[in-house]
């Protein structure tokens, strides 16, 4: 038997979460892009993930996704794009989120919403990066070339396509700015 609930998130606990992204930047404000990944891939490294709650198991492929956009040399995440994709990380790269990950079921209810935001303020970041791995591993398999060696290099016939996905996404992105009520629930700051 399996039972639906929804959570609403009100304005308050929306700045709960954004204040808390924000003290986890700002303690990061030290890290390197590597520090901040390999921190925030604990999370999805933790051995009891196989008895996670499906709709939490489902936000940590997301986490996943944000972390490999990030290290992907194929894909050569902007530098702007990125800071934005490092600062969500920065949350996961803290040890001390809300809710103690070691709380059994609910240790991950946090993180679980927390990436459900980040991946609604990223979402045409993720889906950019989603299409190039999908049209990389065709292309790769097209051209019979490994799939794990294009991931680490830039390829000629890949470049048009992540340039236009690029293109693309800073073109969604801006025009979800101008079209969506109110403000932003995260700000990137440099």
């Amino acid at each position: 038997m399996s039972l639906a609930f929804t959570i609403e998130l009100g304005d308050a606990d929306l700045k709960h979460f954004a204040d808390a992204l924000q003290r986890s930047q700002e303690e990061a404000k030290h890290l390197s892009q590597r520090e901040i990944t390999e921190a925030a891939s604990t999370l999805l490294s933790k051995e009891h993930h196989a008895t996670l709650p499906a709709f939490i198991a489902e936000r940590l492929g997301t986490l996943d996704s944000m972390i490999a956009m990030v290290n992907d040399e194929g894909f050569a995440l902007p530098v702007e794009e990125k800071q934005r994709v490092l600062a969500c990380l920065t949350y996961f790269s803290n040890p001390q989120d809300l809710i103690p990950d070691e709380v059994p079921v609910l240790g991950f209810l946090d993180d679980a919403i927390m990436i459900e935001l980040c991946s609604r303020e990223l979402e045409h970041e993720i889906e950019a990066y989603e299409d190039f791995v999908e049209y990389r591993k065709e292309e790769a398999a097209a051209r019979g070339v490994d799939p794990s060696v294009v991931k680490t290099e830039r390829h000629e016939w890949a470049e048009a396509r992540r340039i236009e996905l690029i293109e693309r996404m800073r073109k969604r992105r801006g025009q979800s700015y101008r079209t969506s009520n109110g403000p932003r629930l995260f700000s990137f700051g440099g």
